[in-house]
């Protein structure tokens, strides 16, 4: 099966300050804002939704290819992604702007300031779907460059190639037409229970409106596991044990990773979601979105201690 992968690829850029942002900013003088926080240090770790969601792939067995744009900068993660046999052949290289990146500065209290540059994710990746077949190919369209958004789910919906509509972040950035254009006619729309309220104020679509556009929502509810809902069903599906919680950041990519995995695999909906929620269960083990690491072998045995045996 063809795993096409469209979003962002990103650096994420975290920095940790050594006090508490409130302690430094005056709220009388919040019209005048001028500080400067200086941090212990800085980590560099590779992220974006595509490039994340592509890494769980690949420790999974796959090869999916990721549909992005990367900048001039992207020479290490580039390799990186090479040492994963991940295909560069869906990543365009625009030469002049950076890659993408997030620069994210944590307190003590844990309150966050984060500046975002889209540099090249500005630029739309250009992919051609010639040649696919609908039959054995599955995209997920997750946020990145807006354009490529609406032109992929498009080129999908007119090819016949089942896809997952992953707006998350873009939704504030998206047009209520665009919202629905999008997400009518998709095999899956995902998103955690926030998301899914944000689709449907903005589109001002009910829950079981939005299940008549799509062929079914799966909502991630973090510690609380997901919810699968069909037009026929709803079902629960509880969270799969980490061995530890150290950074919940990239879990939700990684879910979708195991969700895909199980699809794949031509399990049921609900059995995709339990694959989903044990590579969940590694991401947080980690801090940082391409951190976590687990054998083929080790993922199936933690998936049959929460969930007992697969289905065949």
């Amino acid at each position: 099966m063809k795993i096409l992968v469209s979003g962002s690829l990103a650096y994420d850029r975290i920095m940790d300050f050594p006090g508490k942002f409130s302690d430094h900013i005056l709220p009388d003088k919040i019209h005048v804002l001028n500080v400067c926080f200086t941090v212990n240090g800085l980590q560099e770790k590779f992220g974006g939704t595509a490039g994340n969601i592509a890494y769980s792939l690949a420790l999974l067995g796959e090869q999916p290819v990721i549909l992005a744009t990367a900048g001039k900068d992207f020479d290490r993660y580039e390799a990186w992604l090479q040492g994963h046999q991940l295909s560069l052949a869906g990543i365009r290289r625009v030469e002049e702007p950076l890659t993408a990146g997030a620069y994210i500065t944590t307190d003590q209290a844990d309150n966050q300031i984060t500046g975002f540059n889209p540099g090249a994710m500005k630029y739309p990746s250009l992919f051609e779907f010639d040649g696919m077949d609908p039959q054995k190919t599955l995209a997920i369209v997750a946020p990145g460059n807006l354009e490529d958004m609406l032109t992929y789910t498009r080129r999908c919906k007119e090819r016949k190639i089942a896809y997952i509509f992953d707006p998350g972040q873009s939704i504030p950035a998206l047009s209520a037409d665009q919202l629905v254009e999008m997400l009518t006619g998709s095999r899956l729309l995902i998103s955690n229970d926030y998301e899914l309220e944000m689709i449907m104020r903005a589109t001002g679509l009910e829950k079981a409106q939005l299940l008549q556009r799509a062929g079914g929502i799966i909502t991630t509810l973090g510690e609380d596991g997901s919810l699968v809902c069909t037009q026929d069903e709803e079902i629960k599906i509880p969270a799969a044990r980490a061995a530890r919680v150290v950074d919940p950041t990239g879990a939700g990519d990684a879910y979708r990773a195991g969700l895909i995995k199980g699809l794949v695999l031509g399990t049921s909906l609900a059995d995709a979601a339990r694959t989903g929620g044990v590579c969940a269960s590694y991401a947080v083990e980690c801090y940082g979105t391409q951190e976590h690491i687990f054998s083929e072998e080790d993922f199936w045995a933690r998936y049959e201690r929460n969930f007992g045996p697969r289905n065949p």
